[in-house]
């Protein structure tokens, strides 16, 4: 959704949802209690509060008991849990992760599912509507669907006519960026919002999960494909063309494997779940999955501890330079490798704290991520709803026209 940015506009949106926490930790409070919880004055919350009751974000819940009999019941406000849902996608690799909210902000329910990495796009499209219409116990209300917001694997976006060398090769402007943007939309019947799909898990994580409050955020996703985000100043940072926080992109070895970005010795060639599964059983282990690997290790096999120390010392060193350009306070890693625990994490932690600058060394937090597969799909949501104080920077990008945007805008209830 499009919001106006400028300073006022942007002091009303935390305004609202300094309103809508307060409700969503206290429940039903009259006009009463939530000027004494939110310290905004009498005009300005009321304003506020017609806002958010014409827009259909807070309804009435019903008169409290007055003390004693006396006086008229004050009337209570509560989030409108059926006001509309937002639903989050990613399009991973190997699996198809949903997500859907409501208007209050609570998660209705999640779903994901595995499957081949080379299933065309439309099959993707029906597991996408499928698990779908499974969430809320297929209680969830298509028609009340204002976007979707959908993650998929790669950079989004366009490069600039200046700087491609064919310019009449590129795209027309009404072109969708990628081809799961039509399909979508003619699926849901709903405008669709797109980005990179590890970029929304760092931003799902960085407003309900790991680093929910911190401002600047370094998030490191470890599965088949290796990538992250970055925010910033707290905002997310999508960067020129759609291409921050390819951390998988940058060279740990030049004379390493050849990765499928066209580079040699990427992080993502010693770092993806793929690489690490070839580097065991090159090792004599035998795991065809992360859940096999992790039992090696909890039965405290050598070659994968050996293997892992290893590996999480190269991610230590990576991070440990991003850090000292870009000076995180907090470190998410989160995929499907993180699940080998302190084999893996321990060796990052150490490498990490060798080799960033020592002023940085204990101002830095590392964590492991906390929403799971779900992140993506939450970070989804988040580009839809667009409230969060992390995206007032962030621009729609070219995957949005602006008759998409009159549309999402006509659709809020």
């Amino acid at each position: 959704m499009s919001h106006p940015r400028g300073p006022l506009a942007q002091l009303r949106r935390g305004h609202e949802e300094l309103v809508l926490g307060l409700l969503r930790k206290h429940g039903p409070l009259s006009r009463g209690e939530l000027g004494k919880l939110c310290q905004l004055s009498r005009t300005t919350l009321y304003d506020i509060l017609a806002g958010l009751v014409a827009g259909g974000a807070v309804v009435a819940a019903g008169p409290q008991d007055a003390p004693r009999g006396r006086g008229r019941p004050a009337e209570t406000l509560t989030l409108n849990p059926e006001a509309g849902q937002a639903i989050g996608i990613d399009f991973a690799r190997r699996a198809v992760h949903v997500a859907a909210v409501n208007l209050a902000h609570e998660i209705v329910g999640s779903a994901s599912e595995p499957h081949d990495a080379d299933l065309p796009w439309e099959q993707r499209v029906d597991l996408a509507e499928r698990l779908v219409g499974s969430l809320n116990d297929g209680g969830l209300r298509l028609g009340a669907l204002s976007a979707i917001g959908a993650g998929v694997v790669g950079p989004v976006g366009w490069p600039e006519p200046e700087d491609d060398p064919e310019p009449e090769d590129d795209p027309e402007p009404d072109e969708p960026a990628h081809p799961v943007q039509p399909l979508l939309r003619e699926r849901f019947g709903a405008p669709v919002l797109l980005d990179n799909n590890t970029r929304l898990a760092a931003l799902g994580e960085a407003i309900w999960g790991a680093a929910a409050g911190d401002r600047d955020v370094l998030y490191l996703r470890l599965s088949h494909g290796v990538g992250g985000g970055l925010v910033v100043g707290g905002a997310l940072h999508r960067g020129a063309y759609g291409l921050s926080g390819e951390f998988g992109h940058i060279t740990v070895d030049p004379d390493g494997a050849p990765c499928d970005c066209g580079g040699t010795g990427c992080l993502e060639t010693v770092a993806s779940i793929r690489a690490v599964l070839d580097a065991y059983r090159a090792a004599g282990g035998r795991a065809d999955d992360v859940p096999e690997l992790v039992k090696a290790i909890r039965a405290g096999d050598g070659a994968a501890l050996t293997l892992l120390e290893g590996v999480g010392g190269t991610i230590g060193g990576v991070l440990a330079a991003v850090c000292n350009a870009i000076g995180p306070s907090v470190i998410v890693i989160g995929g499907e490798l993180a699940e080998t625990g302190p084999a893996l994490i321990e060796p990052v932690e150490r490498a990490l704290r060798a080799q960033v600058m020592p002023v940085s060394r204990h101002r830095v937090s590392l964590r492991r991520a906390t929403l799971g597969e779900a992140a993506g799909a939450l970070g989804g949501i988040a580009l839809v709803l667009h409230e969060s104080p992390l995206l007032s920077r962030y621009p729609a990008g070219p995957d949005l026209a602006p008759d998409l945007l009159e549309d999402i805008k006509r659709r809020q209830p």
